[in-house]
């Protein structure tokens, strides 16, 4: 038997085909971690006390008028006064009342401790070929 001449006819002899796979790879590492840094620092500074010493002062005369409260450099004197009857009405200084301040400044040292921190993040390959 013989094949028509305009008939054409296909024999498969070879086929290839893809394959596509995935794996995943380390390819490196990441290693992150806090470090707190503590170092101490002076400190200097100038305190101040204020005292107040009070001292009654007799005086126990008579006055034509009250006394307007005054100060004396650092003292201030309050008067205190009494009205004393007699045939006329007078004004006796009873005593003053004298209220001194003084301030005293005396330098504290002194060291705090303070504190730093930082992140450090190392990397590092690993190994050839290997899957996760």
């Amino acid at each position: 038997m013989k094949a028509p001449t305009n008939d054409r006819t296909t024999f498969p002899v070879a086929e290839e085909q893809v394959t596509i796979r995935k794996r995943q790879r380390v390819t490196e590492t990441l290693q992150v971690h806090t470090v707190t840094h503590e170092h101490e620092q002076p400190l200097e500074a100038e305190l101040s006390t204020q005292t107040l010493r009070i001292e009654r002062v007799p005086c126990d005369r008579f006055v034509d008028h009250a006394i307007p409260d005054r100060q004396e450099g650092e003292t201030t004197i309050i008067s205190v006064v009494e009205e004393v009857a007699t045939l006329s009405v007078r004004l006796k200084l009873v005593e003053e009342v004298r209220i001194t301040r003084h301030t005293e400044i005396r330098r504290v040292d002194n060291a705090v401790k303070l504190r730093r921190q930082e992140i450090i993040v190392e990397r590092g390959r690993s190994p050839p070929d290997t899957e996760v």
